[in-house]
Parts: structure tokens; C-alpha cells; sequence
């Protein structure tokens, strides 16, 4: 989305399309049939559509349309391309596969989970590799974060809109239907992970060259709320000097700050280096000490 190469716009499209028929065919085939839930826009549509009897795909589409043009409205026209493709198409593919009521797994909600929690990560992971976001709680995290709750950072957010989802979830169907929905949202963020990243790392380190840096640096302490160091640096064709930001955050992070990254300046350069263990304070780090009190 991002990169002019028409070449590179196809095949992010390509992914974009692929994305939404598996995300879909998980959602049509696993969820619905089985009656079991999930956090996001889907889980809250499905939640709906047990309370007012409306289906849930047309509650989706409207919801979309609505996170859509909430974006463009609070966060402008940039933010609101990442989105448009994404709200736009795959209700309507969602709506198309919820025809055929064909059911992949039945009478086993543990394995339904499972491979919903498989089919649906893989189907965002690739929706993310494409360069766009999926409009769903990453979007609504991000317009609360600016707008409401800039002193919490965006990954907190999302996992807050998840979590409330799903506990409206156990009032409306069961604590049990509930304490699956936590399994395929673990199983769907893994999925996401090794379709962006493999199976090797939990965390990654972000190396980043822009003339830009101080609204990156801006944007990754204040929102996204993850520490950075900077280093002075010279390019070799240019023999000018640069300065370097080196931040860790989590896989679901380095997302948002590419997204933030491309927004700001399409031509800087970052590398992506996987991250095995961190030891140290802050989030998702292990601590140096042994005594965890």
C-alpha cells in the first residue's frame, strides 16, 4: 500500500484477498457453526446478533463502515486508506461464504478453537503483510489512544477491547463459550506471528534511518510507550550524518510502528532483527534477577 511499485500494490493486494476468504471461511465454517466466540469486531457482532436477532454479518458491515468513517474523521484520510480496502471487501466475502453453512469441525469446541484460532491468524497475518490493517480493534485502539488515553500505550488498548468483548460474551452465552474465546484469541495471535515473522522470536528489534526520526521517536515513546536508544551514524553514499533509533517492542507493536513509520516517511529504511530473550525492565522482558518480588 504504501510502496508505488505497481507490481508491489498487486501483490499487496493479493495478500489482502487471500486474508479475507480464510478469515472468512474460519468465521462461516468453525465459529458460527459451532457457536463459540472471539474477541474484535467478529465476536462483538456475534454477541449482537444473540441480543437483537440481526445477523451478524450484516452488524459487521455496519460496524466497519462505522470505524471507517470514525477514522477519517479523527484520524484523518492516511489513516483511514490503511483501512478502506479491508472494511470495505471483506464484509461482503464474509457475507458471500456465510451462504454456503458448511461446518469444518463439529461437536469438539476445543478443536473448533483451535483451528479457528489457526485459520484466523493466518488470514490477518497475511492482511498485515499486505501493508493494511484489518479496521478492527488495532483501529478503535489507536483512535481511543489519541483521543482519550494517550498515557496508555495502543497494544494495552487492544488487549483491554478483546477482554471486554469477551466478557460480555460470558453474560450473553456462557463462562464456558467465554474461556474458549480467550483460547482462539491466543491461538489466532501465534498464527499471526509466525505468517509475519516465523516460528523463531517472541520479540524483535527495530533499527530505523529517517530524517524523520524525532516524530517516530515522538510516536514510539508517547503511544506505543516502548523504550529507544539513538545513535549517530554516517551513510556511506552520502557521507551525511543520521541519526539511528533502536527500539524492542513486542511483534504486534513493530506492526503498528511500521504503519506509523510509512505514514510519516515512506522512504526510511528499517531493519527487523528477531529478538530471543530480553533481560531487563519492561514489558514482555525477563527480569535479571532471580527473586521476582
Amino acid at each position: 500500500m504504501f510502496d508505488l511499485n505497481p507490481k508491489k500494490k498487486i501483490y499487496d493486494l493479493l495478500y489482502v484477498v487471500f486474508g479475507s476468504i480464510i478469515l472468512a471461511i474460519a468465521i462461516t465454517s468453525i465459529l458460527k457453526p459451532n457457536g463459540i466466540i472471539t474477541g474484535g469486531i467478529t465476536g462483538f457482532s456475534l454477541v449482537l446478533e444473540q441480543i437483537f436477532g440481526i445477523k451478524y454479518t450484516y452488524l459487521y458491515y455496519v460496524i466497519s463502515i462505522g470505524v471507517l468513517i470514525t477514522t477519517y474523521l479523527t484520524l484523518g484520510k492516511r489513516e483511514a486508506r490503511k483501512i478502506v480496502v479491508y472494511s470495505v471487501t471483506f464484509p461482503v466475502v464474509l457475507i458471500f461464504f456465510e451462504r454456503f453453512q458448511f461446518n469444518l469441525t463439529e461437536n469438539d469446541l476445543f478443536l473448533a478453537s483451535v483451528y479457528y484460532g489457526i485459520m484466523a491468524g493466518a488470514g490477518t497475518g497475511l492482511v498485515l503483510k499486505g501493508g493494511f490493517s484489518s479496521g478492527g480493534t488495532d483501529t478503535i485502539a489507536t483512535i481511543i489512544n489519541r483521543k482519550l488515553f494517550r498515557f496508555m500505550s495502543v497494544s494495552t488498548i487492544i488487549a483491554a477491547l478483546d477482554i471486554g468483548v469477551i466478557i460480555f460474551a460470558a453474560f450473553v452465552f456462557d463462562l464456558r463459550i467465554a474461556l474458549y474465546a480467550l483460547l482462539t484469541q491466543v491461538v489466532a495471535m501465534k498464527a499471526v506471528e509466525v505468517v509475519l515473522f516465523g516460528f523463531s522470536a517472541k520479540l524483535v528489534k527495530l533499527e530505523i534511518i529517517s530524517e524523520y526520526e524525532k516524530d517516530i521517536e515522538v510516536y514510539i515513546l508517547n503511544q506505543v510507550r516502548r523504550g529507544i536508544s539513538k545513535y549517530n551514524i554516517m551513510g556511506g553514499y552520502t557521507n551525511s550524518g543520521r541519526i539511528k533509533l533502536v527500539t524492542i517492542c513486542s511483534l504486534r507493536e513493530s506492526i503498528l510502528i511500521r504503519d506509523k513509520i510509512a505514514e510519516i516517511d515512506a522512504k526510511a529504511f528499517v531493519s527487523v532483527l528477531p529478538v530471543n530473550s530480553v533481560w531487563g525492565e519492561g514489558v514482555g522482558f525477563d527480569r535479571l534477577t532471580l527473586d521476582q518480588s
